[in-house]
């Protein structure tokens, strides 16, 4: 797979994710929080590895290791994200997830012990203001949907680094469904210790389980490792920036909703923010790609 087609393969997944808050603020009202992560990752995994079986059943305990850490992190970012959205506009949960494309440079930054550039900075003051335009409500107050969100993109950030290096070392398509069954058994554990779990009750709560389980999840976090293989992590991150712009499509013809003048504003910040932030020269993509092709 070319670097190329990597990245047309991660707008796919930005397109798939972006249904995610459509599904989680629908369904959020009528099931308990970890029983949605469970139910969704449950469905996921069965699926997928039933429909790779032969492969499954050939793991190693590198690979079962590794897909326990990102499955961890699976569940924390499933968590957050849908508390998050339970708190707050569909559309508003993607943009604030969008703060994940800032977080993966800053975090490298503190992995290889570099200052941050220019651009990196500039992006993160206009995604701060952002922020505020978007999060801010009665004053200095901020809504704790957006914060369970922040988390949530915090998580986010962490998974992208921790899986372009696992996937370098680990078949790709184990790591990406063995990650959903141990996202499975961390949430079936915690649903019952912290919560009574309960089945859907209507037909529109199955069918955002089953888009969650399917599109999001079996698509989404599978495309994803695989993807990530040929590209780079700033790559990865910058692409997922699609997300909310697809995510406040999604909320605005199904769930007619309308951000707001504040909401807008700082939205559009984020999405400058996240593109300066991410903003590489031509001769510099160029040296990135060559690099990158001589990895593969």
């Amino acid at each position: 797979m070319t670097q190329q087609r990597a990245n047309l393969l991660l707008v796919t997944v930005s397109m798939a994710w972006g249904t995610s808050y459509m599904f989680m603020k629908v369904v959020a009202t009528d099931v308990p929080p970890l029983t949605i992560v469970a139910l969704r990752s449950v469905i996921a995994f069965v699926f997928m590895w039933l429909l790779f079986y032969k492969r499954m059943i050939r793991v190693n305990w590198q690979t079962l290791k590794y897909s326990a850490i990102v499955g961890a992190l699976l569940f924390g970012i499933f968590v957050g994200l849908l508390l998050g959205t339970k708190y707050t506009s569909a559309s508003t949960a993607g943009f604030l997830t969008t703060t994940t494309v800032v977080l993966v440079p800053i975090l490298q930054m503190f992995i290889t012990r570099k200052l941050p550039k220019k651009n990196i900075v500039i992006g993160l003051a206009l995604v701060g203001v952002g922020l505020a335009f978007l999060t801010l409500k009665n004053g200095l107050s901020i809504e704790m949907g957006a914060v369970y969100c922040l988390v949530g993109a915090f998580l986010y950030a962490v998974h992208i680094i921790v899986t372009n290096r696992f996937v370098r070392k680990v078949d790709v398509l184990q790591l990406g469904i063995y990650q959903l069954g141990f996202g499975s058994l961390y949430a079936i554990v915690a649903a019952f210790l912290f919560e009574t779990p309960s089945l859907p009750t209507t037909a529109i709560s199955w069918i955002s389980i089953l888009g969650l389980a399917f599109i999001c999840s079996a698509y989404g976090f599978v495309m994803q490792p695989i993807a990530q293989k040929y590209t780079t992590p700033e790559n990865t991150g910058f692409l997922f920036s699609l997300e909310p712009i697809f995510s406040a499509i999604f909320a605005f013809i199904f769930l007619k909703e309308i951000m707001g003048v504040n909401g807008y504003i700082g939205a559009a910040l984020i999405m400058v923010g996240v593109t300066v932030a991410n903003y590489n020269s031509k001769k510099k993509c160029a040296i990135e790609k060559m690099a990158s092709l001589q990895t593969t």
